[in-house]
């Protein structure tokens, strides 16, 4: 909407400036020295500039009056202000995402979960093993000391295998629930799609009316400006400027010359 209403300011400027420059030079031509069908054609520029005026401010009411107010009733029908800000249409597709994502989400969560307590397991596991092997070359440790290293290093094990178990039974659910999952996304993806396809075959649309609009070669009225600006350059006439000039200025003028 801001880019069609600068045009139009730009359209009604220079419809203006056309306007302001003709009747300035139309007062300064006829002040001035010019004379005859050569003064004709060069008001006939002015003229030109006149029509072309009209036309230019007829494309600014046609930017504002058709474009302009087509795209605000667009707005208005396809997107809803809502009282705490925002389109109504965004919340509705940021929602269905995240309903459809919730499930998927859900799982996804206790993969990970799952996974950084067997990732901590097997460093536990890791730990008592190394523990235990240290111990076995250390002559000061007592049996008992040993074997709550070796007792450590079973349960460690034991966690991690049921770490692993957890972990790939979470990542099986996951793969299980990833089809709905993408079946649910593409249906609200695909109800977005549908809104995009309106507006950009509205934004198209709308392109070509302001096109036709700013286009003037397309309009008889601006053809025959330069047609008729062209016929009064030519219709000039030299000889007859001369002539008119010699019996009005010069040799050819009514004399009267002093009498008693």
């Amino acid at each position: 909407m801001n880019c069609i209403h600068e045009r139009a300011k730009i359209e009604k400027a220079y419809a203006q400036q056309l306007t302001e420059w003709s009747k300035r030079w139309k007062q300064l031509v006829e002040k001035g020295p010019q004379y005859g069908t050569v003064e004709k054609a060069w008001n006939a520029l002015m003229t030109e500039a006149e029509r072309a005026s009209e036309l230019h401010l007829e494309v600014k009411n046609a930017l504002m009056n058709d474009d302009f107010e087509k795209v605000k009733n667009w707005q208005k029908e396809a997107y809803h202000k809502q009282m705490m800000g925002g389109f109504k249409e965004t919340k509705e597709a940021e929602d269905g995402f995240r309903k459809a994502q919730k499930p998927w989400a859900k799982k996804l969560k206790e993969v990970e979960g799952a996974k950084k307590a067997y990732h901590a397991a097997c460093k536990e596991e890791k730990l008592a093993i190394s523990r235990e092997t240290n111990s076995k070359a250390d002559p000061a440790l007592n049996p008992e000391q040993l074997k709550k290293l070796q007792d450590k290093v079973e349960k460690s094990k034991q966690d991690s295998q049921k770490t692993k178990e957890k972990y790939e039974k979470t990542l099986k659910d996951l793969d299980g629930s990833t089809p709905q999952y993408m079946e649910n996304m593409e249906q609200v993806f695909e109800q977005c799609q549908q809104f995009e396809d309106k507006r950009l075959r509205f934004f198209r649309d709308l392109l070509l009316d302001v096109e036709k609009h700013l286009d003037l070669s397309n309009l008889e009225g601006y053809s025959s400006i330069y047609r008729d600006l062209e016929y009064a350059i030519k219709s000039a006439d030299v000889p007859e400027d001369l002539k008119w000039f010699k019996n009005n200025h010069g040799p050819g003028m009514t004399m009267n010359w002093p009498q008693f």
